[in-house]
């Protein structure tokens, strides 16, 4: 006995009346797959674009074939909406991922080994990008002053990076030692007593 749902499965598939979707599926007994086979061989419908193919699986849902099927222009053109906004939610999922990762690493300010203050990478980035001529003369100079900079979290918080930021601040003591005329040793060249 043939059911409404598999001549309305049928029909999603073959764009044919319900009277040749009946008349198919009785020549199958009722099954889909087989109806589809049969239409294309007598010519009443047309392969699948692409070269597809139907699957056999008896357990599954016959109509969840997703590259094999006959369409007609208005599913394809459904199929090409729904693919667009997928890529718009990836987009989205990514960039919330990558605020997410900004969000749990931060750039501490440390001074004397003693941590003075934590800003998350997500606000870094947000001054660097809009204030970045505030931003960035504001870190150099902190470094003359004997601050020192450092990521942490799970992400930045790696042996890595820090070293090239302790690297820096160092370079920056260095300088800064040059400038005033002090010797690694401690001494002032012009204070010879």
């Amino acid at each position: 006995m043939v059911t409404i749902e598999q001549v309305t499965k049928l029909r999603e598939y073959a764009d044919i009346s319900y009277e040749e979707a009946r008349a198919a599926l009785e020549e199958t007994d009722g099954d889909v797959l087989e109806a589809i086979v049969n239409l294309e061989r007598s010519g009443r419908i047309h392969a699948p674009a692409g070269g597809g193919s139907y699957s056999t699986n008896t357990g599954a849902d016959h109509t969840q074939n997703d590259h094999g099927n006959a369409q007609n222009t208005n599913a394809s053109q459904a199929k090409d909406s729904a693919s667009f906004g997928e890529l718009v939610g990836r987009f989205f999922r990514w960039c919330g991922r990558i605020i997410h990762k900004g969000n749990i690493n931060s750039l501490e300010v440390v001074r004397n080994k003693e941590k003075l203050m934590s800003v998350p990478v997500s606000v870094l980035v947000l001054l660097l990008i809009f204030i970045f001529w505030i931003t960035i003369p504001l870190m150099i100079v902190g470094l003359f002053f004997g601050y020192s900079y450092r990521f942490a979290g799970p992400d930045l918080g790696k042996d890595k990076v820090n070293q090239a930021m302790d690297s820096v601040a160092e370079a920056a003591e260095n300088l800064k030692k040059d400038i005033k005329g002090d010797k690694t040793d401690g001494t002032n060249p012009d204070n010879r007593g």
